[in-house]
C-alpha cells in the first residue's frame, strides 16, 4: 500500500498513514449493436472494406458503389434483391452471388439483355446466384454442375466451376467463362464475388439446334374409284383439263350430224 507521512516540526516526530491504492475506473462496456438483416444491394454497394474495417473510407465506398451500380439496378428492377434478402435471413445453406462490374455489362452487345422479355430478364439475374454458400476454397472441391437460382422448361439452370493449377477459380456457363475475383463479402450465409463478365445462361444465349427436317408422309395413296358399270367412261388422265374432256361429246355430235347428211344425199 501507499503511505502518507506527516512531520510535526514542533513536536519533533512524524506519523504515517496507510492509504488504500487507487482503483482506476473501468470503462463502461458497451454491448455490440444488434446485427440487422443482410441486404444484398447494401453489401454490394459498400464492399468488403467497409464491412471489415472500423474506419469508413468514403473513397472506397464510392468506388465500390460505382463499380457495380448496373448489377444493383438490375437486382432492384427485377425484385431479385428482395428474394435474395428473404432467403439470406431464412436459409440453412446460404447463398453465393457473382456480381458483374459495370465494365462487364458495357462489354455486352447492345440489346443482349434489354431485348429479352420481362420474365427472361429475371432469369439471367437469378443465374448469378448459387443455391448455397461457397468460400473460395470450397470452389476447388465443388461438384459440377453447380445449381443456380434460375430455372426454365428444362429445370434448374446450372454452371461449372473449375480451378487452375495456381488455384484460380473460374466460372463457365457454356457461353462465357470468367475468373472469380476478390470476395466482396464472405461471411455465412452470404458470399459475394466480383466477376468481369456477365454470366449469360446457355439456355437463353447458347447456340440453337437446327430446325428438324419435315418427316416424309407415310400416308398410302387412296385406290382409284371403281366404276359403276362395265365399259363406263374412264376418268380423264391426270393433268387433262375440263375443256379437253368436254370436247369428246362435242366431237361425237358432229360425227352424228355428218352421218345424217350423207344418208340424205345418198337417198
Amino acid at each position: 500500500g501507499h503511505h502518507i507521512c506527516l512531520h510535526n516540526v514542533r513536536l519533533g516526530h512524524s506519523s504515517c498513514l496507510d492509504r488504500a491504492p487507487l482503483v482506476q475506473a473501468q470503462p463502461e462496456v458497451v454491448p455490440p449493436a444488434p446485427v440487422g438483416p443482410l441486404n444484398i444491394t447494401g453489401i454490394l454497394a459498400k464492399g468488403e472494406q467497409l464491412l471489415s474495417s472500423n474506419s469508413i473510407n468514403f473513397i472506397i465506398y464510392l468506388n465500390e458503389h460505382i463499380m457495380r451500380y448496373t448489377f444493383i439496378r438490375r437486382l432492384r428492377r427485377t425484385r431479385v434483391d428482395k428474394q435474395i434478402n428473404s432467403q439470406l435471413n431464412n436459409s440453412y445453406n446460404g447463398l453465393t452471388v457473382f456480381a458483374p462490374t459495370n465494365n462487364a455489362f458495357a462489354g455486352l452487345t447492345v440489346g443482349t439483355l434489354n431485348g429479352l422479355s420481362q420474365q427472361q430478364q429475371i432469369e439471367p439475374v437469378l443465374y448469378h446466384v448459387l443455391a448455397r454458400y461457397y468460400s473460395l476454397t470450397a470452389f476447388q472441391t465443388a461438384s459440377n454442375p453447380v445449381m443456380t437460382q434460375a430455372s426454365g422448361k428444362t429445370g434448374v439452370w446450372t454452371l461449372n466451376v473449375t480451378t487452375s493449377s495456381d488455384h484460380q477459380a473460374n466460372v463457365s456457363t457454356g457461353v462465357v467463362e470468367a475468373p472469380i475475383n476478390n470476395a466482396i463479402y464472405a461471411d455465412f450465409p452470404l458470399a459475394a464475388y466480383s466477376v468481369e463478365k456477365v454470366l449469360l445462361p446457355y439456355e437463353i444465349f447458347g447456340p440453337k439446334p437446327p430446325a428438324a427436317a419435315p418427316t416424309p408422309s407415310t400416308k398410302k395413296p387412296s385406290p382409284a374409284p371403281e366404276h359403276a358399270a362395265a365399259g363406263g367412261a374412264a376418268p380423264p388422265p391426270e393433268g387433262s383439263s375440263d375443256s379437253g374432256a368436254s370436247l369428246k361429246p362435242r366431237e361425237a355430235g358432229w360425227s352424228f350430224i355428218a352421218g345424217v347428211g350423207l344418208l340424205g344425199i345418198a337417198a
